[in-house]
C-alpha cells in the first residue's frame, strides 16, 4: 500500500504533490484516511463518484512488471512530476554506457532477456547471418563482464584478422590478398570451406562444384589467371574419350557445345545437328532416339548412318504401296535419305 503523508494544515498552494498536480484529492484519496487501499487500483469508480486516477492517462503506461512495481520506487517524493521517465534513471546500467541509456532498445517492460537480437543488429548493420547466427554474443563482444557490448564496428577482419593470417592453403598473407573477407566469402556461410567461396566471374556449380581449388589454380598461386574455356582444363578428357571417339571423329573442343555443367558430362546434346545435318532434335525424330550409335552404326564414323535400321522393309509389300507414285522405286533400296533429306514422311 502506499501512505501519503497528511494534507492537514497545508494550504491550497502547499501541494505536497507539487502545483503543477491539479486534480481532486478524491480521486485518490478517501474521506476516512490519507491512506490508498490496493484495491483502489484494481477498482473502478461507481457512477455519480470522482473519477479515479488512471496512471496510464500520463505519458508514462504501467505496463508489463510496471504494474506491480511499488510506486515509491519510482517516486520518491511526493512530487510526483520529479520522477523521471528515462530508464536509466530507476536501472542501474549493467552496460557501463556501452549500448546507450535507452533500455528499450533491447528489452521490454515484461523482463531483461533480449528477444530479438537478430533486429538488433540488422538496425546496426551487422545482420547475423550464416554463422553469425549461432555464435554466442562474448565470442565479438568480449568483456570481463559479458554484459558489456562495445562498438566493435562492422570490418569482418577486426574479428577474423587470425583467420586471415594461419590460413595457407591459399596462404592469405603471401598471396596479398584483400583483407576484406566479404571479397571472397560469403556472408551467409558457415564456414570457410571452398563451396562458399565468391567466385561469380566462373560459378563454381554442377560439375564445376569442386573443393580443391588446386584442381584448376595448378600453379599454387592464386593470383595467376586460370583459363576460363573448357578445352584449357578438360583436354585430357576429349582425348581420352572413346564412345564417341572425340578425335577420331573430328568433334568441337568446345565441350559447351554438346555438354552442360552437369556431373559426368551427362546428358550431353549436339543441338547443331539439326541445322547443319538432319533434325533429331525436332521434327519425326524428336524423342524418337536415345544414343547417337542409333542411326550412326559403324564406330566411330559418323558419315555413316543407317535409316533401315530402324524403319524396317520387312513388309516390301506394304512399302510398296506407300510409294506407287515414286517413279522406279525399290523396295530394297535403303537411299532414303534421298527424298526424306529432313525425315519427313
Amino acid at each position: 500500500m502506499f501512505c501519503f503523508f497528511s494534507l492537514q494544515g497545508y494550504g491550497q498552494s502547499d501541494n505536497p504533490h507539487g502545483e503543477e498536480l491539479k486534480m481532486d484529492c478524491a480521486a485518490c484519496h478517501t474521506a476516512q484516511s490519507w491512506e490508498i487501499p490496493a484495491s483502489f487500483w484494481t477498482t473502478k469508480a461507481e457512477e455519480g463518484q470522482t473519477p479515479r486516477f488512471d496512471h496510464n492517462d500520463t505519458r508514462f503506461n504501467l505496463e508489463g512488471q510496471h504494474a506491480f512495481t511499488d510506486c515509491r520506487f519510482c517516486h520518491e517524493t511526493l512530487v510526483f512530476s520529479e520522477a523521471n521517465s528515462e530508464c536509466i534513471s530507476c536501472h542501474t546500467d549493467m552496460h557501463e554506457m556501452t549500448v546507450g541509456t535507452d533500455c528499450a532498445r533491447c528489452h521490454t517492460e515484461e523482463h531483461w532477456l533480449v528477444d530479438d537480437v537478430y533486429s538488433i543488429h540488422l538496425e546496426n548493420g551487422f545482420p547475423l547471418l550464416g554463422a553469425h547466427a549461432t555464435a554466442s554474443c562474448d565470442e565479438c563482444h568480449v568483456s570481463a563482464s559479458d554484459l558489456q557490448f562495445p562498438r566493435i564496428g562492422n570490418d569482418c577482419f577486426t574479428c577474423h584478422q587470425e583467420d586471415y593470417v594461419s590460413t595457407t592453403t591459399p596462404d592469405h598473407v603471401s598471396a596479398g590478398y584483400s583483407i576484406q573477407c566479404l571479397d571472397c566469402h560469403e556472408v551467409n556461410a558457415y564456414d570457410w570451406s571452398a563451396s562458399n567461396i565468391i567466385h561469380d566471374f566462373f560459378p563454381l556449380i554442377q560439375g564445376h562444384d569442386i573443393a580443391d581449388c588446386n584442381a584448376c589454380h595448378t600453379t599454387g598461386d592464386f593470383t595467376v589467371p586460370v583459363p576460363t574455356d573448357c578445352v584449357s582444363c578438360h583436354l585430357d578428357d576429349f582425348n581420352n574419350t572413346t564412345e564417341p571417339d572425340h578425335q577420331a571423329l573430328g568433334f568441337s573442343n568446345d565441350c559447351a557445345a554438346c555438354h552442360t555443367l552437369a556431373v559426368d558430362w551427362m546428358p550431353a546434346q549436339f543441338l547443331d545437328h539439326d541445322a547443319l545435318y538432319f533434325p533429331i532434335y525436332s521434327g519425326n525424330h524428336a524423342g524418337a532416339w536415345q544414343n547417337c550409335n542409333e542411326c550412326h552404326t559403324t564406330p566411330n564414323n559418323y558419315s555413316l548412318f543407317s535409316c533401315t535400321d530402324c524403319h524396317e522393309h520387312n513388309d516390301l509389300n506394304q512399302l510398296a504401296d506407300d510409294h506407287n507414285d515414286v517413279p522406279n522405286y525399290s523396295p530394297a533400296s535403303t537411299a532414303c535419305y534421298a527424298c526424306h533429306p529432313d525425315g519427313a514422311e
